[in-house]
């Protein structure tokens, strides 16, 4: 176990499910050192294909506290805004002011211009734009410390190109690009820094084999993203070392290439 994060309390937000990211980038902050509370929404992963199994909570739990670390958590509607606030009094009571922040959590169903409905554009903005909106301002304007405060949002490289069959995600996940090089100017005279991650196609559970074959030929070192490839990033930027980058959007991708329409 590392020490770079000695003493930091990091908040993990859509941490729910053992093989997300979420889960990876809690299990990396809290090897180097970190106290860890994360953030979770069971009624959406129940009601996706990957599904969650009520233990995994536990297990992360189990596993994060095995490092020597705290770890708290706290299942959380991000869509309702009160819910803001209410995490980091929760956070505060229990561990202390948080120095790190992961806004992880997001809203992803697909749609298309045939499909595309205002209520489904309305839940992606709930989560992907509202949520780590305030979920940041919030956290700026709580950190009182003047240094070493950290925002790391995860994005999927809309600047990169068309999402056509994700629409509602693509240009609310799209937002989130904005915010990091709006924000990242905003509060770096509190001594926060702000990034985003993109970490390209990830192997979270939800590909299928066949999506794999046809993927593969698309990354140089074929093979697919991985949860830790984006952690290890992240623990990277949350740490000292990562205190003169601010303002990025850093695509992580290992070489993968776009289709082209």
């Amino acid at each position: 176990m590392g020490e770079r994060l000695k003493g930091e309390i990091a908040i993990v937000t859509g941490a729910s499910r053992q093989m997300g990211i979420g889960a990876a980038v809690c299990r990396a902050l809290a090897k180097e050192g970190a106290d860890i509370f994360f953030t979770y929404y069971t009624p959406y992963d129940s009601s996706m294909p990957w599904g969650i199994q009520q233990e995994e909570l536990f297990t992360l739990e189990r596993e994060l506290k095995a490092f020597g670390i705290s770890c708290e958590h706290l299942e959380l509607d991000l869509s309702r805004a009160s819910s803001i606030s209410a995490l980091f009094e929760q956070v505060e009571a229990k561990i202390g002011q948080a120095s790190i922040l992961v806004n992880n959590a997001c809203y992803s169903v697909n749609d298309s211009f045939e499909n595309l409905t205002a209520d489904n554009l309305d839940r992606h903005y709930e989560i992907n734009i509202r949520a780590t909106t305030l979920l940041s301002i919030t956290f700026a304007n709580r950190f009182s410390r003047g240094h070493g405060g950290r925002i790391i949002n995860l994005t999927s490289g809309q600047s990169k190109g068309p999402m056509t069959q994700e629409i509602s995600y693509a240009i609310t996940k799209g937002a989130v690009e904005i915010l990091t090089t709006t924000l990242a100017a905003a509060v770096a005279h509190k001594g926060i820094t702000v990034n985003a991650v993109n970490p390209g196609p990830t192997d979270t559970g939800w590909m299928t084999e066949e999506l794999k074959s046809l993927l593969m030929p698309r990354f140089p070192f074929k093979r697919t993203g991985t949860p830790d490839d984006v952690a290890r990033l992240i623990c990277f930027l949350a740490s000292e070392e990562g205190e003169w980058i601010t303002g990025q959007i850093i695509h992580s991708e290992g070489g993968y290439e776009r289709q082209k329409i």
